[in-house]
């Protein structure tokens, strides 16, 4: 698949996200896969994978890597894998290929088991807003999209899920432990704090 390839593709699934998810996804929408998508992208390269063809498929995986969400909430990684494999399968993407890019996808699912760099990276861009100062307004965008959904019933669970799930978290590649831990573990002591 060309660069021009991947462009075109690529505004198929926006055209398919912005029109077919669910408005109620505050969080799991069309800005959040755009952003792994960048990011996805900018941590590989500080990974130096230079790789044109392994870029290529970071930068699938990111763009498929929440499709499910146009029909499932539980269990949307495999769902993914599935939109994923009925798009792109028969293209110029070898089974192999194909199967990193479900490895990558399915890496995402928490609690995240990256099991190589690529599915490292994309772990990484999946939550890289937990340590960047724009994590106020988006962790707010998940609460509500977790309530609206049922995985949290009150406001109050929200504080101690996201105390216990930013403990277990941890990133995996070199660069965003570098660039990202600290600024998260400011967020985990003042969501601490404001617990008190």
């Amino acid at each position: 698949m060309t660069e021009t390839g991947f462009l075109a593709l690529k505004e198929k699934i926006i055209a398919r996200l912005s029109e077919g998810l669910d408005k109620r996804l505050t969080y799991h929408n069309l800005a959040h896969t755009l952003d792994v998508l960048e990011q996805a992208e900018r941590i590989a390269i500080e990974e130096k994978i230079s790789d044109p063809k392994a870029l290529l498929l970071v930068k699938l995986a990111a763009l498929y890597h929440d499709t499910g969400f146009l029909d499932t909430y539980k269990g949307h990684e495999e769902r993914s894998c599935e939109i994923m494999l009925h798009d792109l399968g028969g293209n110029s993407l070898t089974t192999g290929d194909l199967d990193r890019i479900s490895g990558m996808i399915m890496a995402t699912k928490i609690p995240q088991n990256p099991a190589n760099l690529m599915e490292e990276v994309i772990c990484d861009a999946d939550l890289d807003y937990l340590g960047r100062d724009d994590f106020p307004p988006i962790s707010n965008n998940l609460k509500k999209e977790f309530l609206v959904f049922g995985v949290i019933k009150e406001e109050k669970d929200w504080d101690p899920l996201q105390i216990g799930f930013f403990e277990k978290h941890h990133y995996f590649t070199a660069s965003s432990r570098m660039i990202r831990q600290p600024r998260k573990m400011d967020f985990l002591k003042s969501l601490k704090a404001s617990g008190k």
